[in-house]
């Protein structure tokens, strides 16, 4: 007896999807048509699971250093090391605004 599973877009929750190829380590790949966005339902890759880089940056706000961010999520420190570099650019990223507004500028 198969069972079905009703898989949803992660970005937009629409139902309508077409595969979309696989992945190099042969995962199918899905391609949501209401927003064009591309996924994969299973990650074999921890750091790239939905939630990964949020909580990189709840961690590093409670003061966590890389390896202790990576040894709870269980993720290599140069994943986290790449997060922080990717979010701390000019101030555009959620992270930087955040620490803005949680320690501001004195003059």
């Amino acid at each position: 007896m198969k069972q079905y599973i009703q898989i949803t877009c992660p970005h937009c929750k629409s139902e309508d999807l077409v595969k979309n190829g696989h992945s190099e380590n042969g995962t199918q790949r899905y391609r949501c048509k209401a927003c064009r966005g591309s996924f994969q339902w299973n990650y074999t890759y921890r750091a790239w699971q939905p939630g990964i880089k949020e909580q990189i940056e709840t961690q590093t706000l409670n003061s966590s250093g890389v390896r202790d961010i990576s040894r709870n999520l269980k993720i290599a420190k140069n994943i986290v090391i790449a997060a922080l570099k990717k979010n701390s650019c000019g101030g555009q990223h959620r992270l930087c605004r955040v620490l803005e507004t949680a320690c501001p500028a004195r003059d």
